[in-house]
């Protein structure tokens, strides 16, 4: 677990929008480097006001980020060539992924809770460096105030993360 601010945390869309729908956002980001990419960035803007549970991530919700980064079309080919399920990945996780495989220090951590995203993991050799939402919130003092979907939760992740070690 990466003590607070020590270690770079990547997030995709999917856990922007769950913490903020949450409340825990600001814990996180205040306590965590947590950064993404634009790709990530801008899913988590769009968003259909007239889809079910939409939750509005605002402009204020994103300054809250250490960083975002652009992903290049060099970055995405190199994802490619180790990955082959790469091209199979939604857009902002491939991207983050992309970056992910293109950095050049070991001082990150991931939070990517899709089973693709989990499989890409595993087989990259980052399993060790998935996080769950629930253990960051809680390591970041935050307690959700609305609960998080399962999948967002450690038991789910330790689950998938083991299947797709023994698989």
């Amino acid at each position: 677990m990466p003590a607070a601010g020590s270690q770079t945390l990547l997030v995709d869309t999917n856990v922007i929008i769950e913490a903020v729908r949450t409340g825990c956002w600001p814990a996180l980001t205040s306590h965590l480097r947590v950064e993404t990419v634009d790709t990530c960035r801008d899913e988590a803007r769009a968003g259909n006001p007239a889809r079910p549970g939409y939750v509005h991530v605002t402009a204020e919700h994103l300054a809250r980020l250490h960083r975002v980064h652009p992903v290049t079309a060099v970055e995405r080919a190199s994802l490619v060539l180790a990955y082959d399920g790469a091209d199979g990945m939604d857009d902002g996780e491939r991207d983050l992924f992309a970056h992910a495989h293109a950095r050049d220090d070991d001082t990150w951590v991931l939070c990517s809770p899709d089973k693709a995203s989990v499989r890409a993991a595993v087989t990259l050799g980052w399993g060790d460096r998935l996080r769950s939402l629930g253990s960051l919130a809680a390591l970041a003092g935050s307690r959700p105030r609305i609960p998080l979907k399962p999948h967002f939760e450690e038991a789910w992740l330790v689950t998938w993360r083991t299947h797709f070690r023994l698989a």
